[in-house]
């Protein structure tokens, strides 16, 4: 049973219970082992904690030796947004290259081998998928992360995801409600904004979150984005009318509700963790996601004292924080529950079949495959946070084990065409760009290289929204190690 250090009154543990940090390392640190006996109910892991599936199962039984319902959360999306694979690419495509070959059977299956895998290593919570209706192209933080840009498309997989994850006993958490695609900014920076207006909110913003809804996700994840038309002054993080009036009262979800990470500037710039957590919690949260930069007792401690003060000066009600609490231990139990009674047969390639499966190819009848060692220039853009820039990505390691000798070379900038060129001399061409409709030095650097060289094969990983060019054309849909692998299959002829 778990047991609470003696000392710890109702109102600390209650404000302990509802945050959700991180830590460095892969063990568990010993202040977080003493505030899990305090009463902390939920850590989260991101790639800093991961090293091996044999580690982290050490890990999360380190945490559960101390706290046996303890929430093991983490943000393993697949695709381009992996912490269990963060160090050799993820086994899964994400959501974008799903929602292209689009038969939700397959999307269920992807999501219960990767709820199977993170069951396997003791995780319990994972904050995915993402609902997002990728209906801004330029948005620089969603992307591939979306099924894509059709609300009834991002619904139907949203629901198969969901469904397929949780029923390996790990509790979806879909995210960034109440929709986080129309966005031009990436909130880890600033405060985004969407403008529609309240119909379109509904049928697009809305839908793939009332899907989710009804296929018993238990939890969601909120969007730090100002969505005037819901509320002109409050970020959805920090609205009673998104969160309590909307997501509870309208769409009748009774589940956890979790922020987005509290460190991002979108609230940390505006409001600072302290008072977003209030202020959050207040409006109906009941989860506090802070660690993916603030992972020390230090934080714990600032966020615990700041939530106590705030019921102490009677700010925040007493029965509010209360609440969220309790929706915190009820997601626990739901977790140790499942994990107790849950064990689904390994699908270990339905990641790379699915992967195949999304590629779309142009230029294939007139291709001939590869037979040497080519160079693969990989145009590079700068990662966003999510995503981060330590997974690799890709098709020079698959190309290399083909053909030996391959070499490749990262390039970006108004020279990365010319670059290029005197890197690769006389050797075939492979030019690998991720959202080249969003960089316009990627466009010269291909209209460079092609002019030269039209025998280049050019991969786009990203969201293929580029004119497809060069002698074969192939999008990936994502930048998934199982993506790089597939394509670089057909680049080979096999």
């Amino acid at each position: 049973m778990t047991t609470f250090a003696s000392g710890t009154d109702t109102l600390t543990r209650d404000a302990l219970t509802v945050l959700q940090p991180g830590f460095t390392g892969t063990t568990a640190p010993d202040w977080l082992l003493r505030r899990l006996g305090e009463g902390l109910a939920s850590v989260g892991l991101f790639g800093r904690n991961i090293a091996s599936p044999e580690q982290l199962a050490a890990l999360t039984a380190q945490l559960r030796a101390e706290r046996d319902d303890v929430l093991v959360a983490i943000d393993e999306e697949g695709g381009d947004v992996t912490r269990l694979e963060v160090r050799t690419g993820s086994s899964f495509p994400g959501n974008h290259a799903l929602g292209a070959v689009d038969d939700v059977e397959l999307t269920r299956q992807v999501a219960a081998e990767l709820g199977r895998r993170l069951a396997a290593c003791g995780v319990n919570l994972n904050w995915a998928p993402s609902a997002d209706v990728n209906s801004n192209p330029s948005n620089p933080v969603i992307g591939v992360r979306s099924f894509g840009a059709s609300a009834e498309l991002a619904a139907k997989h949203t629901a198969a995801y969901v469904t397929g994850l949780q029923s390996a006993g790990v509790a979806a958490c879909t995210k960034h409600f109440p929709g986080h695609g129309d966005t031009a900014i990436d909130s880890h920076h600033a405060l985004p904004r969407i403008d529609a207006d309240l119909p379109v909110l509904l049928e697009r913003e809305l839908r793939p979150f009332r899907a989710a809804i009804a296929a018993g996700t238990r939890a969601v994840m909120t969007a730090h984005i100002l969505v005037p038309a819901l509320d002109p002054d409050r970020p959805a993080t920090l609205s009673p009318r998104i969160l309590t009036d909307l997501l509870r009262g309208e769409l009748r979800y009774d589940g956890l509700i979790v922020t987005d990470g509290m460190e991002m500037q979108a609230i940390a710039g505006t409001y600072g963790i302290e008072r977003g957590s209030v202020l959050a919690i207040a409006a109906g949260a009941d989860a506090i996601c802070v660690g993916g930069g603030l992972a020390d007792d230090e934080t714990v401690r600032r966020l615990r004292d700041a939530l106590v003060s705030a019921v102490r000066s009677g700010e925040l009600p007493e029965e509010r924080l209360a609440q969220a609490a309790e929706r915190v231990r009820t997601l626990a139990h739901w977790t140790a529950a499942s994990a107790a009674g849950t064990e689904l047969p390994a699908d270990e390639e339905v990641g790379l079949r699915a992967a195949r499966r999304a590629l779309r190819i142009t230029g294939a009848d007139a291709f001939t495959p590869l037979t040497e060692a080519p160079y693969v220039a990989a145009l590079t853009p700068v990662a966003n946070i999510a995503v981060g820039d330590e997974t690799p990505w890709g098709v020079a390691a698959e190309l290399l084990r083909r053909f030996p000798g391959t070499e490749t070379g990262t390039f970006a900038g108004e020279d990365a065409g010319l670059a290029t060129l005197a890197a690769a001399g006389p050797r075939r061409i492979v030019a690998v760009v991720r959202d080249e409709h969003r960089h316009p030095w990627m466009t010269a650097a291909l209209d460079t290289i092609l002019r030269t060289r039209p025998d280049t094969v050019v991969v786009e990983m990203g969201l293929p929204q580029a004119p497809a060019r060069g002698a074969l054309h192939i999008a990936t849909q994502g930048a998934a190690r199982v993506c790089g692998r597939a394509a670089a299959e057909v680049i080979a002829g096999e």
